[in-house]
This record gives C-alpha cells, sequence and structure tokens, in this order.
C-alpha cells in the first residue's frame, strides 16, 4: 500500500489538531459547541436596548429579563413600561436582578411598580443574617430571552450612561452585545433558570425548551458559558485562548485586574509573535482605581503587548477575539471578581465571519484610544492623547457597574504588597504609588491597633459570633431538612447501631 502523501497527512494532522482544540474548550468551559445558531453583533445601547425593546413587544408567552442594574431613571421607566404592558396582554413576565448591583438604582417604588402591573420580580441574594460572606456572590450577568427563540446576552446594564447625556454634551457608554437565534437559546434559556431557582421557586418545567424544540437558524456554532461562583470555567477558557492563539488576540475590558497566571499567559503569546492587544478604559466611573490597572501594564508592555485606553466617557465592553476565527461577547470582566465569584454570561463564537466583524469594531474602537508605551526611561506613558469629553459627577456615581471593578481592585492592591513582602515577582515603577500608600495604611493600622485595641479586637469578636450562629443556624437547618425528608419518605428505614456490648 502507498504511503499517504504529503497533503493527505497535513490534512490529516489539522483534521486531528481542531478534533482535540474541540475538545479541549468544550471540557475547558464546561460548555458544548453549539452548531445552526443565527447570531447579530449589537454595538452600544444605541443598537442593544431598540432591540430588546422590540423582542419584548413581540412576546407571545415569556419574557425572561436578567441584568446586574436596572436604573430608576428614564431608561429603566421605559424598560419597566414595556415589561409591565406584555404581561397585561397576558405572557408570563419575570425580571431578576442583583441586590448589589441595583442598591440605590433599583428603588423599591420600581420594583413594586412593575409588581402592582403583573411583572414577577426577583432580588438576586439580598444580605441573610445566616451567611455573612454570601454577598460576594453576584450575579453580574446581562441577559434578555424571549418565548425561547430569540436572546441577547451583553455587557450593557440598564440605565441613562449608557444612552448617554446628549444635552450636557456627555456620550454614551461604549458597550457590546449580540443576538442570538437557533438551538443556542436553549442553554441561554436555562441559565436563566438556574439563577431564577437561586432567588425564589424554580421555574416549572414545562416552561423550559426541549432540546429539541428550538429549529436551526443559521450556521453559526457558540458555545453558551454560563459561569457560577468558583466554578472559572471561562477562566479556563481564557488562558486556553491566550495559549492557543496563532496571528491575534484582541482583548476589550471594562476593569482589567490581570491576575499572574493570565498576564503570563498573554506574555508568552506575545514573545512568542502574537499580535496581543489589550483595551480598558481611560476614565473609569470610579477614578481612583485607575493606578490599579496601570500598575498592571509594565510587564505585559515589556512583552510586547499594545495597550490602549479609550478616549470616551467610560468603556464598559467585554469581549475578545482571536485569529479572525474565534470571538466572545459578554458580561465577564479579566478579572477573579468575574472568574471566580460571580455569576457571569457569555457567548463564545466559532465564526470567522462573526470574528471579521468583531475585529472590524475593534479596529474601529481603538481610532478612538490613545496607545501607551514605555518611554526611553522606561516608564509607562500614554502617546499624545485627544482631549476627554467632559466629564460629570452625576455619571460617575450613577452607576453601581463597578462593583466588580472594587473587588478586582483589591486583589490588584494584594498582588503588588503580596510580591513586595514575599519578592515573588519583579516590581516596577508603575508598583511605586500602590506599595507607598499600602504602607502607609499599614502604618496607620499598627498605630490605630497599639493604642486602641479594642478597635480590632471587638470588630472581630463579633464577626467571629456572627460567623458561628450563621454556621449553627445552617446546621440546624440542615438537621431539620433532613427529619422532614426522612419522615415524609415512607420507604425510609430506621437503621439501628448495634451496642458495643451487643445489648440493644
Amino acid at each position: 500500500m502507498a504511503n499517504p502523501q504529503p497533503n493527505q497527512q497535513a490534512q490529516e494532522a489539522a483534521s486531528t489538531a481542531r478534533i482535540l482544540a474541540a475538545q479541549a474548550f468544550s471540557r475547558t468551559a464546561g460548555a458544548p459547541l453549539v452548531p445552526g445558531n443565527s447570531i447579530r453583533l449589537l454595538k452600544d445601547a444605541a443598537e442593544n436596548y431598540p432591540a430588546w425593546l422590540a423582542a419584548i413587544a413581540g412576546a407571545e408567552h415569556l419574557v425572561h429579563f436578567e441584568n446586574y442594574i436596572i436604573h430608576d431613571d428614564a431608561v429603566g421607566r421605559e424598560f419597566a413600561d414595556a415589561l409591565i404592558a406584555k404581561a397585561q396582554e397576558g405572557a408570563r413576565v419575570r425580571l431578576l436582578y442583583d441586590w448589589l448591583g441595583g442598591f440605590g438604582a433599583t428603588s423599591r417604588s420600581y420594583c413594586a411598580r412593575l409588581r402592582e402591573g403583573g411583572v414577577e420580580v426577583r432580588c438576586f441574594n439580598p444580605p441573610r443574617f445566616e451567611s455573612p460572606l454570601g454577598w460576594m456572590n453576584r450575579d453580574h450577568r446581562k441577559s434578555l430571552c424571549v418565548d425561547n427563540r430569540v436572546a441577547y446576552v451583553s455587557g450593557l446594564c440598564v440605565g441613562q450612561m449608557w444612552v448617554g447625556y446628549p444635552e450636557r454634551g456627555i456620550g454614551p457608554w461604549r458597550d457590546t452585545g449580540v443576538e442570538v437565534r437557533g438551538p443556542a437559546v436553549d442553554d441561554l434559556a436555562r441559565a436563566f433558570a438556574r439563577a431564577w431557582a437561586e432567588a425564589g421557586p424554580a421555574l416549572p418545567a414545562s416552561e423550559l425548551p426541549g432540546p429539541d424544540s428550538i429549529p436551526v437558524a443559521g450556521d453559526v456554532a457558540l458555545r453558551v458559558v454560563a459561569s457560577q461562583p468558583a466554578v472559572a470555567g471561562l477562566y479556563r477558557l481564557d488562558q486556553l485562548v491566550a495559549v492557543l492563539a496563532r496571528k491575534t488576540l484582541w482583548l476589550t475590558d471594562a476593569y482589567f485586574v490581570g491576575v499572574s497566571s493570565y498576564v503570563q499567559a498573554l506574555r508568552g503569546a506575545a514573545m512568542d509573535g502574537v499580535d496581543v492587544r489589550l483595551l480598558v478604559p481611560g476614565a473609569s466611573d470610579i477614578k481612583i482605581l485607575g493606578p490599579i490597572s496601570r500598575a498592571g501594564y509594565r510587564p505585559l508592555l515589556e512583552a510586547g503587548v499594545r495597550v490602549f485606553e479609550w478616549n470616551g466617557p467610560m468603556l464598559h465592553a467585554k469581549t475578545a477575539v482571536a485569529d479572525r476565527r474565534w470571538a466572545r461577547v459578554g458580561s465577564s470582566n479579566l478579572n477573579m471578581a468575574s472568574w471566580v465569584g460571580n455569576w457571569e454570561l457569555d457567548v463564545v463564537v466559532e465564526d470567522e465571519a462573526f470574528a471579521g466583524e468583531m475585529e472590524e469594531m475593534y479596529l474601529q474602537d481603538l481610532t478612538g484610544a490613545t496607545e501607551i508605551v514605555l518611554s526611553e526611561r522606561n516608564r509607562v506613558r500614554a502617546t499624545a492623547r485627544p482631549p476627554r469629553p467632559r466629564s460629570s459627577g452625576r455619571r460617575l456615581r450613577g452607576s453601581r457597574g463597578s462593583t466588580g471593578r472594587l473587588a478586582a481592585g483589591a486583589l490588584g492592591v494584594g498582588n503588588t504588597m503580596g510580591a513586595a513582602i514575599t519578592n515573588r515577582r519583579v516590581l516596577g515603577p508603575a508598583d511605586v504609588k500602590t506599595m507607598t500608600l499600602g504602607g502607609f495604611a499599614l502604618l496607620a493600622l499598627a498605630a490605630i491597633v497599639s493604642l486602641w485595641p479594642l478597635l480590632l479586637v471587638i470588630p472581630l469578636a463579633l464577626l467571629a459570633a456572627w460567623v458561628a450562629i450563621a454556621i449553627l443556624i445552617r446546621a440546624w437547618r440542615l438537621h431539620q431538612e433532613s427529619r422532614t425528608r426522612a419522615g415524609s419518605d415512607p420507604a425510609a428505614e430506621k437503621i439501628n447501631i448495634p451496642h458495643p456490648t451487643g445489648e440493644p
């Protein structure tokens, strides 16, 4: 038998590599590749909000809306009107928002009006005495699913800042979303059902789509990565993409605080010749945390990663595109708060046409950004920067969308201070400000504890007591539930443990 031709061998090798890559992606993300979908890229609120409102208006049976923040402002009231109108037509309308995200934004009167209009409203993970640290896990997702036939996934919350304040010369926040039709909507509908069940009784099984009930809508294959706390599926996937990228890896992120392992993956790709770019906000909704992100630029720049800062009011998008064939759009930021702590939702698309659209949008965004470079003295600096749009105190205070950045920023400070103490990585000039502030803060804490030790002892004692009581309450509830289950199950049998002496 003749040996296979070189071309045939190359084709077989490429086919094997694709199969192994697909298997790695599925197992890493915990999400299968679903073919047969159509997908539409939506930029900013100007494209996302009208699409959402049109889908709600066209609903016949179900509207499931999940969003981290829904502001009680003109935009939020427009969505409330649309949801109430559909509920009064007889559709089942459900709204899930996050307690921490909605704190100070989603008012009680807003929710009461929705409920009075027939909308089922649930608040995700409000504080509970029996769970002292449970508040750290947030529902950071932004999704809309209508009639189990069309779904939207994005980084947009609901609020005026995404539309902008034209009368005051303030532009809209930059953000990205997608519209999905086809079998993958089943995964998106079930992702909402899991989050909804965390806040109350589960959805009726009859309202969930069957595995084959959604017809094919196109030729796009994608994955729905519905992250939950401590699962880290997207974190593993982001690492894998950084490792497998061969030509390009272009990232956009609102609250980037790179952990060492991910920064090393980006550095390795750049040093191997991959065109790695990172687009981040130039002006964030929490200004004090800007230096924390900038402290992480130096190791990236030294390895050849190109870093850009957005010149507009706020860049809130969370996207990635690699090798013009793989793309991601959703709610997850590149920090540990999103990767490990939150409920997040992202769509990972394997389609050359869609990835091409993402690349074109990225290049367009770079025309409104400023590149950060290392100067001759090896310091991080910006190239010539156009004047920034006028800011607004209302804009900076109006959103809780940066709660994840607070957590990620704390992790960034912790990384820098830990490195300074343990010498586990090389520190640079960009770390000086964080180290100085951290050092003075520790000195202040030491002085306070020395002069007034009860200021530390009493809070720690109260916290320990709170945690202890919470654990005992949960243990008692589990005990009661186990007794109830045993008493209600006629098949349950009492198990007799023999006495050590053999007596009953």
